[in-house]
């Protein structure tokens, strides 16, 4: 799907708006690892593809917040707001990790603006509605709301 490009003016009066989906992006051991090292969490279903192979899923997994922070990089393949010189992560809700993400495996974003406010610091508050879905399977592996502020020159 094309990169939607907006204003934040434009975004604040889109009401509700589908953003469809990214491309496939294969989750590979390598960034599992690296992400392992940032956040001091080795654990073996992530990161011994020896030991993961005898476990209960067969494979080393992603970490669910590896999977989470891949949001924004894959929003931004959706959503561009050309006069934004200000954007802020304002946080997340009801995130859900609903599938492990095996490594090899091929994911990507679905998402849908459920609400856009002006705020009274001329900012514009958005909410995305998120899906990380995976290639082949019916349930998605994490879905949850994003929300961003978003400031214009």
């Amino acid at each position: 799907m094309p990169t939607l490009t907006t204003t934040v003016e434009e975004l604040a009066a889109f009401g509700q708006h589908d953003f469809g989906c990214t491309d496939w992006m294969r989750i590979e051991q390598q960034r599992v690892d690296t992400f392992a090292d940032a956040t001091d969490d080795h654990q073996w279903i992530h990161v011994d593809p020896q030991l993961a192979s005898s476990g209960p899923l067969g494979s080393t997994i992603a970490h669910g917040y590896l999977t989470l922070s891949l949001v924004p990089r894959l929003l931004d393949q959706l959503l561009t707001i050309s006069d934004q010189v200000r954007g802020t992560n304002y946080g997340m809700d009801r995130v859900r990790f609903t599938s492990p993400v095996p490594v090899g495996s091929e994911i990507r974003l679905a998402a849908h603006l459920t609400e856009a406010r002006v705020r009274g610091d001329g900012g514009v508050r958005y909410r995305i509605a998120v899906r990380v879905e995976l290639r082949g399977q019916e349930r998605p592996a994490m879905v949850g709301e994003s929300i961003y502020l978003a400031y214009a020159a």
